[in-house]
């Protein structure tokens, strides 16, 4: 006669067996999600294609978010823009803490598992579920802080999509792991339409600020669909072995160096602004960061999956590894940074003849904000060394350096206004940069001269330009039309820069690296017409 625990113990492994069946169903014995780290001839190649589907997916996302947020802007008001971002000061954090540093983990580990990457799905759920239960209930201390009852619901709403995005994250790091950047730009192209779209209508029926409290939720939700899709993996039974406690403490140093760099970066500012000049200047001070964000995370963030990707296949060999992060600096250099600097001379009228007259005052801080991309693009790239390096604890080191740089250049210009912090902001990324990269690359025996021999060229090339712009702006082109105005200022400064940094400072190999890249894909698209 069976007992209940035997029946227990009889169901549970049903139970097991059915889960274990269904994991084996969407895991094949040959998968590429779990295949091991190796270099090879395709790997250059592969990175510089993946690179491309990178800058293309962002550079469509971004175009996305920008055409949406100027019919948002002629639609809402400032205020509608700053009560949400008072409540994202608090939230960004959460997707921050939710991944736990797992995505870069697993992509950065020689070797991982299913078994593995299940304990990080189910981690990584728990805090989900767990922070936005925590920003559900902590809606009404953001609504008293900010004295803004209207902050409690928003906050409320918000929680939801903390969830959504916190169960795709390990299928991200698969996709990234396997470098399947095309599927990862096509769910990044989608999701970001497709929530662009419904919360335009929301506007135009007259939502308010929820049309913007509900874009991130469905961007979330759609994103978790198309990684569901994509990638056909199925979390099983968690197994806690040694390789999850590695990557978990690797992923908790990379989490400090984020949740460090969030609070100087993305949410310090905005509340000290909140606070002190209220919500329509803060709404000023938002916009302009979401250009500069935008053209940031276009020009290098978006890189950074490829980068580590394709240089923790490296590890093994140092010398590679070395050459090919050179040759990485010197082609993010050439385009990024004069990308920042005809932004920066022609960001005043641009803005204000695309989002209308009453946005001219986030013109004014683009332009200035604009020259600390100049550096900042290539200081976003820590993560290129400290992540192939394994040294998640020296990212997190600098991290805590960072937001006191932060804090310090954000306290110095409060007094001065928006645009004091802006400027303040913009000295202390001069400042940084070159010791920041120098720190990262120490372990992999990159330093100073090789990041100056990299990036010299563009950066002389960037800031001169910038320099010129400026002058020819304000002294010469002064009475113009802006539109006119804007349109001489890129040509000239664009060919000004052409003419410093390839004929006089003799730096051509990114636009070799280029040519080849655009010889070769049309290489691809002949052989697959044929």
């Amino acid at each position: 006669m069976s007992t209940p625990g035997c029946f227990s113990t009889r169901r549970t492994l049903v139970v097991r067996r059915a889960v274990a069946s269904l994991a084996r169903s969407v895991t094949p014995k040959h998968n590429p999600y779990f295949d091991e780290h190796r270099s090879g001839e395709e790997l250059g190649r592969k990175s510089l294609h993946s690179g491309v589907f990178s800058i293309a997916s962002r550079g469509i996302s971004v175009f996305v978010q920008i055409a949406s947020t100027v019919i948002l802007a002629r639609i809402l008001s400032p205020e509608d823009f700053g009560l949400v971002s008072m409540v994202a000061a608090f939230t960004g954090l959460i997707p921050v803490l939710a991944d736990l540093g797992t995505r870069d983990a697993a992509v950065q580990r020689p070797q991982i598992t299913h078994h593995e990457v299940s304990a990080l799905f189910w981690l990584t759920i728990a805090i989900g579920l767990g922070l936005g239960l925590l920003l559900a209930l902590g809606g009404p201390l953001i609504a008293g802080y900010y004295d803004e009852p209207r902050l409690a619901a928003i906050a409320l709403a918000s929680s939801l999509g903390f969830v959504l995005g916190a169960a795709a994250c390990q299928h991200f790091a698969l996709l990234r792991r396997a470098m399947q950047f095309r599927e990862i730009a096509i769910i990044e192209v989608g999701s970001n339409l497709l929530s662009s779209i419904v919360a335009i209508l929301m506007a135009v029926y007259g939502a308010g600020y929820w049309a913007l409290v509900a874009k991130p939720v469905l961007l979330a939700a759609i994103t978790l669909l198309g990684a569901g899709w994509y990638c056909r993996w199925l979390p099983g039974i968690p197994k806690l072995t040694q390789g999850v406690k590695e990557m978990m403490k690797f992923g908790l140093h990379i989490t400090g160096f984020t949740v460090t760099d969030y609070v100087a970066g993305r949410a310090i500012d905005r509340v000290a602004i909140g606070k002190i000049a209220g919500a329509a200047s803060l709404g000023f001070y938002q916009q302009c960061l979401f250009v500069y964000e935008n053209v940031l995370g276009l020009l290098s963030i978006s890189l950074h999956p490829v980068a580590v990707a394709g240089l923790s296949k490296l590890t093994g060999n140092p010398a590679e590894l070395k050459r090919a992060w050179s040759r990485a600096m010197m082609t993010l250099a050439f385009f990024a940074m004069p990308a920042f600097a005809l932004l920066a001379v022609s960001a005043q009228d641009i803005i204000t003849i695309i989002l209308g007259a009453k946005w001219e005052y986030t013109g004014e801080l683009v332009a200035i904000m604009s020259l600390r991309g100049i550096p900042h693009c290539i200081e976003r790239t820590l993560g290129w060394l400290h992540v192939p390096a394994g040294r998640g604890d020296r990212w997190m080191r600098w991290g805590f350096i960072g937001v006191g740089i932060q804090v310090i250049a954000l306290f110095a210009g409060l007094p001065f206004g928006v645009e004091g912090v802006v400027v303040a902001y913009v000295v202390a990324m001069y400042l940084t940069f070159i010791p920041a990269i120098a720190y990262a690359g120490k372990p992999l025996g990159i330093g100073t001269r090789d990041l100056l021999k990299a990036i010299a060229a563009p950066f002389t090339g960037a800031v001169l330009v910038s320099a010129i712009g400026f002058g020819l702006r304000f002294f010469a082109f002064g009475s113009l039309n802006p539109l006119l105005r804007s349109a001489l200022l890129l040509a000239i400064c664009g060919l000004l820069y052409l003419f410093i940094v390839v004929v006089v400072l003799r730096t051509r190999e990114p636009i070799k690296i280029a040519w080849r890249l655009v010889s070769d894909f049309r290489a691809r698209k002949s052989a697959a017409t044929d």
